[in-house]
């Protein structure tokens, strides 16, 4: 269960989803850290995206082998996949393995993110995200356990 978290939106969901199928969590965090500043977060997140940057993390998953499948957590950032998860799929091999990715947003959507991993994660199947936008988060609960029984978690 990797996940990326600005506001603790993405985090609650990866928590839940962790004790629900019993998974290890592995919180994705970048070597220099991202602004607090909300603005200036986001300009840096824009400037990101539009370089395709890969902005080194603080730490990597050393026993990835280890795992078939990979719950992948994130917010959307300016309409698309944040740099950090760029970064985390390129410095793992995800190759045959099954990514199960978890999308939070602030009411505008998955934009370019899911079409953006697919082409990053060729090698590896994806299931079917859960989406959620996070203003309700007793709606989120809900539709977790709905998710993971549809995927027969």
């Amino acid at each position: 269960m990797a996940y990326l978290s600005r506001s603790g939106n993405t985090r609650v969901v990866a928590q839940t989803l962790s004790r629900n199928v019993g998974a290890d969590l592995f919180e994705i965090r970048t070597a220099e850290p991202y602004p607090a500043d909300y603005e200036t977060h986001v300009d840096l997140a824009h400037r990101h995206r539009d370089a395709e940057a890969t902005p080194r993390l603080a730490e990597s998953v050393s026993d990835m082998a280890r795992y078939e499948t990979i719950f992948l957590g994130f917010p959307i950032w300016g309409g698309a996949l944040p740099a950090p998860i760029r970064t985390f799929v390129n410095v793992h091999d995800l190759a045959g393995k099954t990514l199960v990715p978890f999308i939070t947003h602030g009411g505008y959507g998955t934009g370019s993110a899911p079409e953006t991993l697919a082409a990053i994660a060729s090698d590896a199947q994806i299931l079917e995200p859960f989406i959620q936008e996070c203003d309700a988060e007793r709606d989120t609960l809900r539709l977790i356990g709905t998710w993971l029984a549809d995927l027969g978690q």
